[in-house]
């Protein structure tokens, strides 16, 4: 496989990692946490916030599994604006998922309104069988598509795509557990007070923590400390300085919402996420083989062909310079 068909693998397979490792991070904006009737209780001390988080934080690693909803916004000058919603059934410890995502962006150029994407095994399938028929011809007319991002990572012989990939596959197994310790990282965490979130009870906490702080907090990024200096200075040339986190606890002890806002040069970026029957079993599975295409095979049949159409225009050439010699 060139290394052309290999680097529009590589860009894809990035693409679909990024937006699957978002829905398994936190997420932002106000939301519709609304104060309760109950809100009596005095505000919980720095030493009880961080007890609760911290309680939170185990029960949720332990639960493996939850349910998740989950709404992007971007502003339409960033590429790959606008709205993003996901929603289905996540784990971790393994990692697995099978969410239904809608893309204004995508429906904006012509693309399905809604694609499943399901992840399992360290693969991750593709309905492409959504975007119609002419899409699932040029794949064989396979409703599938199988990116195995490691094996593409490898295959690629680029070290620093085998790191980006790789490094999005450690952040896809990120879970809700994740997102409340690195809100536990925030040195200005705080209790809001009690509020509810579609009619059950919660208890609403908030912090913000640096782009630095989040950079190296994050061990699933494989970079280099220069590399990190280098990201950090390209997120702060976009206008974003902190992450504004916050999230709702509820009496069971599990986060149900969780929020991210980052102001940046274009405007607001905001996530909300709502998590619910946390420890339910995950029953992912992979499509049938019958149905499922190799991406990393699709292109090589697409260098293939592109590779006989040069050969093919190189002897038009040779006959026109014999016909004009």
């Amino acid at each position: 496989m060139s290394k052309s068909s290999w680097k529009r693998a590589g860009l894809a397979a990035t693409a679909a990692a990024v937006v699957l490792g978002v829905t398994a991070c936190q997420s932002g904006g106000d939301g519709d946490g609304k104060k309760g009737a109950s809100s009596e209780g005095k505000p919980q001390s720095g030493g009880e916030v961080t007890k609760v988080l911290t309680a939170a934080f185990k029960k949720t690693t332990e639960a493996k599994s939850a349910k998740v909803t989950m709404e992007i916004k971007a502003p339409e000058a960033i590429e790959g604006g606008g709205s993003t919603t996901m929603s289905g059934v996540m784990g971790w410890d393994p990692t697995v998922m099978d969410v239904k995502v809608t893309s204004s962006g995508a429906a904006a150029l012509g693309g399905p309104a809604e694609v499943r994407t399901v992840w399992v095994d360290g693969v991750l399938y593709t309905d492409v069988g959504a975007a119609g028929a002419e899409v699932a011809e040029m794949f064989g007319g396979k409703r599938w598509m199988k990116m195995d991002l490691k094996a593409i990572a490898e295959g690629s012989g680029n070290k620093a795509l085998e790191k980006q990939l790789t490094g999005n596959l450690d952040d896809m197994n990120q879970s809700p557990a994740e997102s409340l310790a690195v809100l536990l990282e925030s040195k200005d965490i705080k209790h809001v007070g009690s509020a509810k979130v579609d009619g059950v009870d919660t208890e609403h906490y908030k912090g913000s923590i640096s782009v630095e702080e989040m950079v190296n907090k994050n061990d699933s990024l494989v970079l280099s400390k220069a590399d990190r200096a280098e990201m950090i200075k390209a997120v702060k040339e976009a206008g974003i300085t902190s992450y504004d986190t916050q999230v709702w606890v509820n009496g069971d002890g599990y986060p149900v919402k969780m929020d991210i806002a980052m102001a940046s040069k274009a405007g607001p970026v905001t996530i909300s996420a709502k998590y619910s029957e946390y420890g339910a079993a995950a029953q992912v599975e992979a499509p049938p083989a019958k149905d499922v295409v190799d991406f990393a095979q699709a292109m090589k049949d697409v260098d293939k062909q592109l590779n006989q159409v040069d050969k093919d225009l190189a002897d038009v050439d040779k006959t026109l310079e014999s016909l004009n010699g």
